[in-house]
């Protein structure tokens, strides 16, 4: 947990990973995010820059060790990992199931919405709940990493003509309960300095579990 997609690539989501060395990453229309070791090594950072390319930026949740000589530092953000402490998880009437058929709006639905990255194959990494109203989809939550026995709860959103409905609220639950079914412990992400999100949480069942850091780097070159 304390290096989540790294053990997500090399456990349940490995039919995802492209590799090199020690270092994981998900497909690029999948997602953004890859996996180092956890003390990596010169090697494992020439690994890296060779799978990425030069001057590639590259995301490296997590990691709290220094950059190598010449990476240049391009994002750091605060965020902490919340895991399920009684979380009333529950299915809920109006939420359906997305699919690959549904990618566009949810696509849209993100643009407009900025819960975080969402790409076209996202979708596949888990089962992602909406809700349609008048046939559009106006919120929607899902599943992103899977380290062994957690799954994270990813991708919360809701139309802003929508908000104050509880929908994500619902559809954070609904996903919660989905998890829960295969014996699993449902966890999420958001940025430290967003309260309101860590209050909604908490009061849905959800403890604070660690502080971590939100990284950016590109590559030398």
């Amino acid at each position: 947990m304390d290096n989540p997609a790294y053990a997500a690539l090399n456990g349940p989501h490995a039919r995802f990973a492209e590799r090199r060395g020690r270092v994981v990453r998900y497909q690029q229309d999948v997602s953004p995010w890859l996996g180092l070791p956890d003390a990596p090594g010169p090697d494992d950072w020439a690994d890296l820059a060779a799978l990425a390319g030069p001057g590639a930026e590259v995301p490296l949740p997590g990691v709290r060790v220094a950059l190598p000589a010449g990476w240049e530092l391009t994002f750091d953000m605060e965020g902490v990992q919340l895991v399920d402490d009684g979380v009333a998880a529950a299915p809920d009437p109006e939420a359906v199931r997305l699919g690959a058929d549904d990618v566009p709006e949810m696509l849209d639905l993100v643009e407009r919405t900025r819960p975080g990255p969402f790409l076209p194959r996202t979708v596949e990494l888990g089962t992602y709940l909406g809700v349609r109203r008048g046939g559009a989809l106006v919120a929607m939550a899902g599943e992103r990493l899977r380290p062994p026995g957690w799954t994270e709860i990813s991708a919360v959103c809701t139309d802003p003509g929508f908000r104050g409905e509880g929908l994500a609220s619902r559809l954070v639950l609904a996903v919660a309960d989905g998890i829960r079914s295969r014996g699993e412990t449902p966890f999420l992400h958001t940025s430290a300095r967003n309260t309101e999100a860590i209050r909604l949480y908490e009061a849905l069942g959800f403890r604070l579990r660690r502080r971590t850091r939100f990284v950016a780097a590109r590559v030398p070159g």
